[in-house]
């Protein structure tokens, strides 16, 4: 299926769930914030949020410095 993944089209398995995606990216869940549709995902569901044909994903990594 397709989604937006940080404004690029990508293409994700039927059922995948944010945990999946994540991991099939070699990203950390602790590293990011989690965005669908427009609404945060708290990190203790994202192996129970799935995701849909045409959803629009954010990775939001943290990001550190200054002085």
């Amino acid at each position: 299926m397709m989604i937006s993944l940080n404004g690029q089209k990508e293409t994700c398995d039927d059922g995948a769930t944010i945990a999946s995606l994540l991991q099939n990216r070699n990203v950390r869940p602790e590293m990011v914030s989690v965005e669908v549709n427009d609404s945060i995902i708290e990190r203790g569901r994202y192996d129970q949020v799935r995701l849909k044909e045409g959803d629009s994903v954010e990775l939001l990594y943290f990001m550190g410095g200054g002085s």
